[in-house]
């Protein structure tokens, strides 16, 4: 049994509903006849959950952060352990307004500058996420620096706090892996995710340590670059980030633009849209990207049976879609459902060197559509299928650490079904409702990005994850800024080997030489993107 608040105020229940039938439509009635708020779910699932006030930062008594010596050991990472890279704990306060209460440390890595004599300083990066492990920097630069970048710049890795070797955070003990999915083909659907989303906040919230959850924030992790900087004996630092890294590395040049040096934001986030904004985005971005990808399977319907005209394609879709929310298709001992099968082509949507891989996945799940559970051909879908099964909670610790959710149960569901017709597959996806909505109130205002720290903006027109206009609003909130433009290609991070030379040698002349491009740009992919 449950109890449910009778009003929005936190007072006593005045209401018992049970899991069962008879309890679920009560939720479900309650739920399209008046708002819920968060506090009635709260209460539905895991008790009032407060935030604490607001402290601001303590500068005194950061010496000690400031002034460390750091203790370098080999990583243990083959590529990195090649070439001289070595890895050291940075010791950091959990919260920066308590700075003489508990620490936690920061995993980094040094991979030094090829030529010591060229030195200039220090390349920090980050992969993405929120919750991306990113102490590997060769693995995400190594093929894309240039030979003179790479003999001026130590390339400086780190897990941010609670991801991978900085004291990762608990997992929480969620009943699937992923916080981000679709609703669903109908109310049932959302119903059920709604109280799912509730319960994986609580999970993580209840029992678990609070003091250090609130604090797995992307402000705390850009006060943590600026203590990393220090301890590497540094007065200012490069940096590159991709998709989340971007805000990351925005939210730096706000707070630390004395210290911020060549700053190379790829596939940015619009910071006005981060968490709930940007995930709402993609319902339309992913709708263009379905048709592009689209328009190819369409050319290949010989190979994958998918349809020989585009609207094709998109009717065995919207077909496969249908029959998964009927009956959920099982691969690999997976229940490929309603609201697994818009994430997984999500997944794969980003990136058009995926086309053929994506085709080979949806024939593949068609195929076992009618038939007993299978064992998945394909080594993309079974390295997706297994993906799912691994918890990402660290994603919600960050995202919904950040910034605030919507909590009224009743705007999700009027945004999904105000989406149905214009976004068929993914407005379900983008428009549920995620365990954000069931989180304390973050513990720091968001941030406001606006300033004139220099920066490079790299953005693909096609980019389905970060939608070419985010690149554009960043670049409008970063005024010394100059934006690079990726034209016509469906692809999210755009420095990449054999992509586009101009992107490539755009950054790389940046990092080399410090120079800007006079004006905005605009690159091509080196061969065509069909």
């Amino acid at each position: 049994m449950i109890a449910e608040s009778g009003n929005s105020s936190g007072s006593a229940p005045d209401t018992v509903v049970s899991f069962g039938g008879g309890g679920l439509n009560l939720l479900l009635a309650r739920i399209v006849r008046r708002p819920v708020t968060v506090a009635a779910l709260s209460v539905l699932f895991v008790g009032v959950l407060t935030a604490p006030g607001h402290a601001a930062p303590d500068p005194s008594n950061l010496d000690r952060f400031y002034g460390q010596t750091l203790e370098w050991k080999p990583c243990g990472i083959a590529s990195m352990d090649a070439v001289g890279g070595e890895c050291a704990d940075v010791l950091v306060p959990l919260d920066y307004a308590k700075p003489g209460d508990r620490t936690m440390t920061v995993a980094i890595s040094r991979v030094p500058a090829t030529d010591p004599e060229r030195r200039r300083g220090v390349l920090v990066s980050n992969p993405g996420g929120p919750g991306g492990a990113g102490l590997n920097s060769l693995d995400l630069l190594g093929d894309v620096l240039s030979p003179e970048v790479l003999a001026g710049y130590d390339l400086i890795g780190m897990d941010p706090r609670g991801v991978g070797d900085s004291d990762a955070a608990k997992r929480c003990g969620w009943p699937v892996g992923e916080m981000i999915r679709s609703a669903g083909v109908d109310l049932l659907g959302f119903v059920h995710d709604t109280m799912l989303s509730a319960g994986m906040a609580a999970s993580c919230l209840i029992g678990g340590d609070q003091d250090k959850l609130r604090q797995l924030t992307t402000r705390n992790t850009a006060r943590d670059l600026d203590v990393v900087r220090s301890a590497l004996g540094e007065q200012r630092i490069s940096y590159f980030g991709v998709s989340y890294g971007t805000y990351l590395g925005a939210v730096f040049t706000q707070m630390f633009p004395e210290r911020s040096d060549r700053i190379v934001l790829d596939s940015s986030i619009d910071p006005d849209r981060y968490w709930s904004g940007m995930v709402r985005d993609w319902g339309r971005a992913d709708e263009i990207a379905l048709d592009d990808w689209s328009n190819w399977a369409a050319t290949q319907d010989d190979t994958y049976r998918l349809g020989d005209t585009p609207e094709q394609v998109r009717t065995t879709i919207v077909r496969l879609l249908d029959s998964a929310a009927a009956r959920p298709i099982v691969i690999d001992g997976f229940p490929i459902d309603d609201h697994w099968l818009p994430f997984i082509l999500h997944n794969m949507l980003s990136n058009y060197r995926l086309d053929e891989a994506l085709a080979a996945t949806v024939r593949e799940i068609a195929d076992a559509a009618n038939g007993v559970p299978v064992t998945a051909r394909e080594p993309r879908l079974q390295s997706v299928l297994q993906a799912l099964r691994v918890e990402n909670s660290v994603e919600a610790h960050i995202a919904c650490g950040d910034s605030a959710a919507p909590t009224d149960p009743v705007r999700y569901w009027n945004d999904i079904e105000g989406t149905r017709a214009t976004q068929p597959v993914f407005g379900a996806l983008a428009n549920n409702i995620q365990p954000c909505a069931f989180w304390p109130r973050p513990v720091e205002p968001q941030t406001v990005v606006r300033n004139a720290v220099p920066a490079l903006v790299l953005q693909a027109t096609g980019d389905p994850r970060t939608p070419y206009d985010h690149g554009v609003a960043l670049h409008r909130d970063l005024t010394a800024s100059r934006l690079v433009t990726l034209r016509d290609v469906r692809i999210h991070m755009t420095f990449r080997p054999d992509l586009s030379a101009c992107v490539n040698d755009t950054i790389n002349t940046y990092y080399r030489e410090g120079t800007l491009p006079e004006a905005d740009l605009t690159c091509t992919a080196d061969q065509a993107s069909e």
